[in-house]
């Protein structure tokens, strides 16, 4: 009898994985970055750079970088604090090989709010407004800019450490299973993650992804978190594992829900309030899981769960 409901249990838990693998978006997947129906234009303007948007932007390279449309000139030699103290200096020049640039100065250039204008944003989660979120959040408004979310402007402390002074020390990972390393290939300096088989990381990945963790940045010199390494600007409401993505949960690829262009699931709708603390009984909310990429001493693999053990919910 044992035997029977244990592989009953696993046909449920494979069926959930396999209906997990293929959500399907009923909004557009570019969400808030269609920018009020302007599009991709919004971001990248196919002509001319920040003056094809209509901005008298006096940066003469503008729209050089990744048809980069938005006004980056205003941030160039300028210093944020984020998290408790990591200060980042901004170059004077947009350049799409830095991943300062590419990947939080060219960010910041809409969602700065001190130093940059608004750019048509009502600085108020997208989802909030749709009604997409569940009755666990706050009533106020969620903010989309850092540098003027309501407290002291130009406060970027309450925000997640970036930049190249919030370095990744490789030696952290030293027996969790996964190795961190900086390489140079023909596109520049980049983050090589590799995972032993059957390592405590190795018994995450069967339950979760690396995607963030492998989108660590560098310049050689140290490795790095910025913008883009937690969000993907593509796609608001959906993680594709077989599109530029990381495998799901033991190399499964498909079709997942994430909020908040987060780049992995993160579906804080699926953490049904189950008995106390609000959390499925035995399994891990995706929005935990989502930080334990890089925060790998917080998983339940790091402290001792088995492969599968406790699966991710979804």
């Amino acid at each position: 009898m044992k035997k029977v409901f244990l592989v009953t249990l696993v046909v449920f838990f494979a069926i959930g994985m396999a209906l997990a693998q293929k959500y399907t978006p009923t909004q557009d997947v570019l969400g808030a970055h269609q920018n009020n129906g302007r599009g991709c234009a919004g971001c990248h303007t196919p002509h001319s750079g920040a003056r094809g948007a209509g901005q008298a932007s006096t940066d003469p390279t503008t729209g050089n970088s990744a048809l980069w449309g938005q006004d980056v000139s205003v941030l160039y030699g300028k210093q944020i604090s984020s998290g408790p103290g990591y200060v980042t200096t901004f170059s004077t020049a947009t350049s799409w090989s830095d991943p300062e640039g590419s990947g939080l100065m060219m960010c910041l250039s809409c969602h700065d709010g001190q130093y940059t204008p608004t750019n048509m944003m009502t600085n108020q989660s997208y989802e909030q407004r749709l009604g997409l979120l569940p009755k666990t959040y706050g009533n106020n408004p969620i903010p989309t800019l850092l540098g003027n979310d309501g407290s002291k402007i130009g406060n970027y402390a309450n925000d997640h450490p970036v930049g190249r002074q919030a370095t990744v020390d490789p030696n952290d990972w030293v027996g969790t299973g996964a190795a961190l390393a900086m390489v140079n290939g023909k596109r520049g300096w980049s983050v090589n993650v590799t995972v032993t088989p059957g390592s405590a990381y190795d018994n995450f990945l069967a339950v979760y992804t690396d995607a963030a963790l492998v989108s660590l940045k560098t310049d050689g010199t140290g490795i790095f978190p910025v913008c883009t390494t937690c969000h993907n600007q593509h796609s608001m409401s959906v993680y594709n594992a077989g599109n530029r993505g990381q495998p799901v949960a033991g190399n499964a690829t498909g079709t997942y829900q994430t909020f908040f262009f987060v780049k992995s699931p993160y579906n804080p709708a699926a953490n049904t309030i189950v008995g106390k603390g609000g959390s499925f009984t035995g399994q891990a909310a995706s929005t935990t899981q989502f930080c334990r990429q890089c925060h790998f001493g917080d998983s339940n693999e790091a402290n001792g769960a088995v492969r599968g053990s406790i699966p991710t919910v979804f």
